[in-house]
């Protein structure tokens, strides 16, 4: 660790080693922070790494490219790898994950009799109307309906893919119910129809551990606003080495060329590793804000976050049926993701409440409120933001009698 200030006693570090990290993010002193589905508490060192990246623009002009700014993605894309158990050079960044999936989708021929792309109605909207907007290119869009509840059934989305079938496109976490998907069920489905398996992750990596190999997937991606503690404008791909090869995107750029300051004008020749998904211009400030977090969560493990996620979540569950609060969120703990999700009555005002007081969660139509502790969250602090939720709930019901 580095620069930490403010450190826990010995006595609640022993009893509960991660929050040995808890100093390294400054915002947890002033707010109940249950947000890292969809905002990560920031790093200590994402202050330095801009103000490095202000001061080697200012200092050394277009010589940051040479020493340090080319390679920036490359390293950060390895970093994420060992988070996956993937291949070094299998991983590369990009601006968010409608960007990653549409580099990723624009290698993938779409034409009669194999045509389909397989997804479930409870992917991100983002993936959905990038879905949508790939029939223009002969794509048909199957989209697997949930169960009651918004439980996606995998049986369904098995029963989806046939011989018809180019991609099969799923969450692995559910964003809306922190529902945990079988992947690799569905990625061995795929592979025995022909087809790509195409993981969205965002909701996994960091909480829940994902092991690329052993999942036997062939295209994923995530980002870094939330369970990795990134910050927005840090997306990315990994690309197996079985599907590398055989995909040539059309979304491509000047620096997924082998020699791209030779600007070469003639026909594209492709990087052989995994700069051969990237477009144009890397967005290095958003890359240098996200390697603090990935650095972080790839020396604790995610392997012992999710231990102490799945021990919070299912205190905060608990606390909530004692409440009278419908979960919507699994209560199984495989089948479940780091979020827990209440449906409770007026849920968007007393979102905005808490919000109002430095209670840091959020409000999704539908189903509720979504509340997160992360592996810098103390015991104490899941008793409280309930408390303060069963505050709130009660005050927006106003008095009754």
């Amino acid at each position: 660790m580095s620069g930490t200030t403010r450190v826990p006693p010995p006595s609640v570090t022993a009893a509960d080693p991660l929050l040995e990290w808890r100093p390294e993010f400054p915002t947890l002193e002033a707010t109940l922070h249950f947000a890292s589905h969809t905002l990560g508490a920031m790093p200590r060192g994402v202050e330095e790494e801009l103000a490095r990246y202000a001061r080697t623009w200012a200092a050394r002009g277009i010589r940051a490219w040479n020493e340090g700014w080319f390679t920036l993605p490359t390293e950060l894309g390895d970093l994420l790898a060992g988070i996956l158990n993937a291949a070094p050079g299998s991983v590369s960044m990009h601006e968010n994950v409608t960007v990653a999936q549409a580099v990723a989708l624009s290698a993938v021929d779409f034409r009669p009799p194999r045509n389909r792309l397989v997804c479930t109605a409870e992917d991100f909207p983002s993936m959905l109307y990038l879905y949508e907007g790939l029939a223009r290119r002969g794509a048909e869009v199957v989209r697997v309906v949930p169960a009651e509840g918004r439980t996606v059934r995998e049986a369904d989305v098995l029963a989806a893919i046939d011989e018809r079938t180019a991609v099969v496109a799923v969450s692995h976490v559910l964003f809306r119910t922190a529902q945990v998907i079988d992947v690799a069920g569905i990625a061995r489905r795929a592979r025995a129809a022909g087809a790509l398996t195409l993981v969205d992750a965002y909701q996994a990596v960091g909480t829940v551990p994902v092991d690329v190999q052993a999942l036997e997937i062939d295209l994923l991606t995530g980002g870094s606003v939330k369970w990795l503690c990134g910050g927005p404008g840090a997306g990315y791909l990994y690309v197996s080495p079985r599907a590398a090869v055989l995909l040539e995107p059309a979304l491509t750029g000047w620096m997924a060329h082998e020699s791209p300051f030779d600007f070469d004008p003639g026909q594209m020749r492709r990087h052989a590793g995994a700069r051969r998904f990237w477009t144009g211009t890397r967005g290095i400030p958003a890359f240098a804000a996200a390697r603090p977090g990935y650095r972080i969560v790839a020396e604790i493990g995610v392997r012992a976050i999710r231990e102490k996620s799945l021990r919070q979540t299912a205190r905060m569950i608990r606390r909530a049926e004692e409440l009278g609060f419908r979960v919507v969120s699994p209560r199984e703990p495989e089948r479940r993701g780091g979020t827990v999700v209440l449906d409770v009555p007026h849920a968007g005002r007393v979102c905005e409440a808490l919000l109002a007081q430095d209670v840091l969660l959020d409000h999704r139509p539908g189903v509720g409120l979504r509340l997160a502790p992360h592996f810098y969250t103390r015991d104490d602090e899941v008793d409280a933001v309930m408390e303060r939720v069963r505050e709130e709930v009660q005050r927006a019901q106003g008095p009754r009698g």
